[in-house]
């Protein structure tokens, strides 16, 4: 057990990114975006109200099964939530164009992510700065390990285990429990390599995240890149393989979640996606795969829609059935009707008319 410290030794430099990811926070970001204007934190907790900043009421948002693609490296399993998408800016909508526009705010849900995923993240992030590579995690008899080299004069193998607690504020506690350099404590290895706690701590603080003692403190909303994602975590497991994050009073049936058609539903409010805006949203984006997940890019959504199918509603509400990410086809997208096209009345449709390629 570790004996206090006044701060942590910063080999949570890379913590930060580590645990926050865990918390699934749709994290749907890496630092591809700049970093977010103001937002608004004070989160209404009923689903009829909105933002003092917001006369337009929130879009509520449903999803089930849903495959959060965030980068090439990194991947969030949503296997259901019920929320409200609060827009950052009085004067715009959200937009799946700007990632800044909106919070998700997550009312009750349960959300995996693949352990082996986080560290795939973080290794191909690593820059010659980052104090650790090699990242490897594990769930070691429900504490979470994380395993990897740091450089002192030598490159030295680290591992730190620690527990993951949700906090009644929406924050995340990480209690450091041990940690390792060369399968011994810190204090074995200071004398031998010279390294001490000025060596190891940052003289920088990252944003969303404060240390008392041997616990570490995270604001997921603060921390991570948009979009952001702020809600009440009930529970953070871990199995084998995945972390779960449960939010409010979700349960976890996973026979009957499974049963689900995969979509993503947005209602009310207002939302802007390519060049159009939706008043009184009424969207919903389907699955037209069979595939146990709704493999979905919101970063390049658009692909996947030029191979969508999209029917209008009785209510002036859109249903667009869309491809998985991995189903779309080589090459470039399908070219739909041209002018040359309509001035001739005797050519065939396109082919993309006839069939727009959904399977």
């Amino acid at each position: 057990m570790l004996n206090k410290v006044k701060s942590i030794p910063a080999l949570f430099l890379w913590i930060p990114g580590v645990l926050t990811l865990c918390a699934l926070s749709f994290a749907l970001g890496r630092h591809l975006y700049p970093g977010p204007t103001t937002i608004y934190t004070n989160v209404p907790a009923d689903l009829s109200t909105t933002t003092p900043n917001s006369p337009v009421e929130p879009t509520q948002v449903y999803a089930h099964n849903l495959l959060l693609r965030k980068g090439d490296h990194f991947r969030v399993y949503v296997r259901w939530i019920r929320g409200r998408m609060l827009r950052t800016s009085a004067a715009r909508n959200p937009s799946f164009d700007d990632p800044n526009s909106s919070v998700l705010e997550i009312d009750k849900g349960l959300i995996n992510v693949k352990l082996a995923d986080i560290a795939d993240f973080l290794n191909s992030d690593a820059s010659n700065k980052a104090p650790l590579k090699n990242i490897k995690i594990f769930n070691e008899n429900g504490q979470i390990r994380l395993q990897g080299t740091v450089h002192k004069l030598v490159s030295l193998p680290v591992r730190l285990d620690g527990t993951l607690t949700p906090l009644p504020d929406g924050r995340l506690k990480y209690h450091l429990v041990k940690l390792n350099v060369l399968k011994m404590p810190m204090k074995g290895l200071f004398g031998l390599f010279h390294i001490d706690l000025a060596d190891l701590a940052s003289k920088s603080q990252t944003p969303g995240v404060q240390i008392v003692d041997n616990d570490v403190f995270f604001d997921t909303q603060r921390l991570l890149p948009p979009p952001h994602i702020h809600g009440q975590i009930t529970s953070v497991s871990a199995s084998e393989s995945d972390l779960t994050v449960v939010y409010g009073s979700a349960g976890q049936d996973e026979q009957n979640l499974a049963r689900w058609h995969n979509f993503l539903r947005l209602s009310g409010g207002d939302l802007d996606f390519g060049k159009l805006t939706m008043h009184q949203v009424d969207l919903t984006m389907i699955d037209a795969s069979k595939d146990p997940w709704f493999d979905l890019d919101l970063v390049n959504y658009q692909a996947q829609l030029v191979y969508g199918t999209t029917r209008m509603t009785e209510k002036a509400g859109l249903e667009i059935y869309m491809p998985n990410l991995d189903k779309l086809p080589p090459g470039k997208s399908p070219q739909g009707v041209t002018l040359e096209w309509l001035k001739n009345r005797n050519a065939a449709p396109p082919l993309s008319v006839l069939s727009p390629g959904v399977n």
